[in-house]
């Protein structure tokens, strides 16, 4: 179940991360301004973030074995769309770029899924591993400019479409939902209200849009920084943005299996600090090689490790059958931490000619999320008296 999960994960990202790669060549072929190329690319990632909050509500009261099927069907359609007709425009990217949003959502269907199925001891691992789907995004950075270039722009989304479709029949002739798995009974709206009561989902909240946001706003940023930032040729930036990717999805499960073993709390003390270091760093524009290259992957590696461990805190605070409406509400906040760094790196570029100050905002959030943890999140955990190591 946890495999099923975790490749239908990694099909969905796939199609929710097709236009990012593509975003150098719409801003050539329609004369995009680099404000207008950021919200082609951010305006998937902000729906996608924003869908997971209905859509983990309805994983607990309907199970993954409906919700994965359903989510990746439906996102078979806007695949479709800017495949064969929707990008012509900036209008009906951004139309089709809103509904392919959808996939971003299947998120919030496996996270409560997968929790279901373990103990509270191995669930920071195997939250980990399932998350571990979200190099999807790496498959759309290493094959959609490729197939566009030998091809055509048709290709890349008929072929993802082509996969989709079968990972929704697969999904609902073999998944089945945890035998025992706690169903709520009140209504939508109610157990909404009751998860933005607990606090570990504005903790986790705050955490998982540093974290998992700074992972988003890269993966879809990246090969625009690079070409703008370094001169680099559309394809290798795409390259290089694949192997952050990659790194940062390894490091995912290694973050959660650190949860299990010295508490949450200590995994995102340690990969805050790094990614302040790594942005601090970046912000003077070094040489690509050897510091620039050594700082993005540190950044690379301590967001995906810091992804892992939110959400091994999530397993550790939230109640059982609330786990899919906290997912979607961080879920949500992780994506949206994605959305702002495209568009505010994008402004501050066409302000100023840099990337320097985008980078020291960076630096500047990942060192507020670092004293939260210390203290907020330190005492949660504190007063929650929890047997799991906390420092």
């Amino acid at each position: 179940m946890l495999a099923l999960a975790a490749v239908g994960f990694a099909v969905n990202f796939w199609a929710w991360a097709l236009l990012s790669p593509l975003g150098p060549r719409f801003k050539e072929s329609l004369g995009l301004s680099s404000f207008q190329q950021s919200l082609l690319v951010a305006v998937p990632v902000v729906v996608g973030s924003l869908g997971r909050i209905p859509v983990g509500a309805l994983t607990d009261r309907f199970g993954g074995r409906v919700m994965f099927p359903l989510v990746s069907a439906a996102t078979i359609v806007p695949v479709l769309y800017l495949g064969l007709a929707g990008h012509s425009s900036l209008t009906a990217l951004l139309v089709g770029g809103f509904f392919l949003g959808i996939g971003g959502t299947a998120f919030a269907v496996g996270v409560p899924f997968v929790n279901a199925w373990f103990p509270p001891e191995r669930r920071g691992l195997a939250i980990g591993i399932f998350g571990a789907g979200m190099g999807g995004t790496a498959i759309s950075a290493l094959t959609t400019v490729k197939l566009v270039t030998a091809h055509g722009m048709a290709t890349p989304f008929l072929i993802t479409a082509a996969v989709l479709a079968a990972y929704a029949v697969l999904a609902a002739l073999l998944l089945r939902d945890a035998p025992g798995r706690t169903v709520p009974t009140e209504p939508l709206t109610r157990r909404l209200a009751a998860t933005f009561r607990l606090g570990v989902t504005w903790q986790a909240s705050a955490l998982y849009a540093v974290a998992f946001g700074g992972y988003v706003a890269f993966s879809v940023y990246l090969p625009t920084y690079l070409k703008t930032g370094y001169g680099l040729a559309q394809a290798d930036a795409a390259n290089r943005m694949a192997g952050f990717v990659l790194l940062a999805v390894a490091m995912r499960p290694v973050g959660g299996w650190l949860s299990d073993r010295i508490g949450p709390l200590r995994v995102l003390e340690t990969v805050l600090a790094v990614v302040v270091a790594g942005a601090v760093a970046q912000s003077f524009t070094p040489e690509l090689a050897p510091v620039g290259t050594l700082a993005f992957l540190a950044m690379a590696a301590a967001l995906g490790a810091g992804s892992g461990a939110v959400f091994a805190l999530v397993a550790l605070l939230a109640p059982a059958n609330q786990v899919g409406s906290v997912t979607g509400v961080v879920g949500a906040a992780g994506g949206l931490g994605g959305f702002l760094p495209p568009l505010v790196m994008g402004s501050l570029y066409g302000a100023y000619g840099s990337y320097a100050v985008g980078l020291a905002l960076l630096a500047v959030v990942a060192l507020a999320a670092l004293a939260f943890t210390g203290t907020g999140v330190r005492h949660a955990l504190t007063r929650r008296g929890s047997t799991a190591p906390a420092h």
